[in-house]
């Protein structure tokens, strides 16, 4: 097995499919799951190291993937198994004179109830033992969806959402249905503002039509941050949708993300006109500088746009391959007006984004380390306010007073004394006799 499945070669959604084949051939030939346990051990320890296994069980779930009919299936299902309780409500429930022994060969440390458990989602989500690690990374999911949903239309991810209550439970799916009647307010606001705008005389509308996906910052997971400034019509553009909004909205504002979303745009050419181009902001505001001046420094665009220019190199690329732009000399950037060869003629040109699939939430690790930096804030000022506390005291105040997200985002005990022992390395605390005190400033 080790061989020629749980090795870096192999995709990890493949891996998941053999186990979901797995599940489902084993649980015929011995429904007490034993040879299930001690068969499937290996992939279920091997997934846990994958980083992607949460994402593609998620993706699989909602029907995003090749060959997850049998997960969306499983999700489908009339009388789903709720995981709401947890896995060990239905031996609390069985009929006592029904109750068998586990086999002989059954593993001591598992209890009969979690290892009789045939459904193949609860299987999944028991891998890693917290369901609430699958919402959270279901919430990214969904957020990635409703960002480059540019139609509005949600009617799948209510569906899934709704399937996904039967089995988690109302509580864990709020933030949710919160992200869902975001988009369906926007489509609203979009069409107010739109409607008011057309009451204004021809000369006062705004050049460009805009439309917006407002988002209730706390409860949509956290976002890819990237600095943007975006061209002085687009800004103009966007403040007027903001002042529109606050209208409708009172006591109310918008903070803009400019680097996401998509722009629609027509370009026209010395010999040709590219129509319909779909693009990113990003792209949108490299081309649109080249309106004013045929050629551009990569330092003096970085600067204009207020981006590194190795960023902006690798962005700039798009543009280099659909013959808009050419880099001659080094450095320098020019528009290509005449095509240096014949292009097929298309009404409707689609230009994806160099980042194609690549999500717009921010990344595990980024959210581990904004994570950190919190517990860190409230540590300080619990140690400046008591002087000395000892661990167990800080892991005890910590679950009372920190929170964020869908649940209360605690750290284990051994997880804090590790990040303990790194602010002591670094010389940001002092720990003597298991309690720890902020190193007292030069006077």
């Amino acid at each position: 097995m080790e061989t020629r499945l749980l090795h870096p070669g192999v995709h990890t959604s493949d891996i998941i499919t053999l186990y979901i084949s797995a599940i489902m051939a084993l649980r015929e030939l011995d429904p007490s799951m034993v040879i299930l346990q001690v068969a499937c051990e290996p992939i279920r320890k091997y997934l846990r190291t994958r980083e992607d296994t949460v994402r593609q069980i998620v993706a699989g779930l909602t029907g995003d993937t090749e060959g997850s009919s049998e997960l969306a299936n499983e999700l489908s299902k009339a009388d789903p198994v709720t995981l709401e309780h947890g896995q060990d409500s239905d031996e609390e429930t069985a009929d006592p004179e029904e109750w068998l022994p586990d086999p002989i060969d059954a593993e001591a440390d598992k209890c009969g109830s979690k290892r009789r458990s045939s459904d193949i989602i609860s299987l999944l989500v028991s891998i890693y033992g917290s369901k609430e690690l699958f919402i959270s990374e279901y919430r990214s999911v969904l957020a990635d969806r409703l960002i480059h949903q540019l139609s509005y239309n949600t009617a799948r991810e209510i569906r899934n959402v709704e399937l996904l209550k039967l089995r988690f439970g109302e509580s864990h799916l709020h933030f949710c249905e919160v992200m869902l009647k975001d988009v369906a307010d926007s489509r609203r606001i979009n069409s107010n503002v739109a409607d008011e705008e057309m009451k204004l005389p021809e000369e006062q509308r705004s050049p460009l039509p805009l439309s917006a996906l407002i988002m209730s910052s706390e409860f949509w997971p956290p976002l890819k941050e990237e600095k943007l400034e975006l061209p002085a019509p687009i800004k103009e553009v966007m403040e007027s949708f903001t002042k529109r909004y606050e209208k409708l909205k009172a006591m109310r504002t918008l903070s803009w993300k400019p680097h996401l979303g998509s722009v629609t745009l027509d370009l026209e050419l010395g010999d040709r006109t590219l129509s319909n181009l779909s693009v990113s902001p990003v792209h949108a505001a490299i081309i649109m500088h080249f309106q004013d001046r045929s050629s551009w420094t990569l330092e003096e665009l970085g600067e204009a746009l207020e981006m590194p220019t190795s960023v902006l190199r690798r962005r700039m690329t798009l543009w280099q391959q659909q013959g808009v732009l050419r880099e001659e000399p080094a450095g320098t950037f020019v528009v290509v007006e005449k095509a240096q060869c014949e292009r097929p003629e298309k009404n409707v040109v689609l230009l994806e984004s160099d980042e194609e699939g690549e999500s717009n939430m921010a990344t595990q690790s980024e959210q581990k380390e904004e994570k950190l930096q919190m517990f860190w804030a409230y540590i300080q000022a619990m140690l400046t306010n008591l002087d000395s506390m000892s661990l167990e005291r800080i892991h005890n105040m910590l679950k009372m007073f920190v929170t964020m997200g869908p649940v209360v985002t605690e750290m284990d005990i051994q997880e804090l004394q590790a990040f303990l022992q790194t602010k002591v390395r670094d010389q940001q605390l002092i720990s003597s006799g298991g309690v720890y005190r902020l190193p007292k400033s030069p006077n």
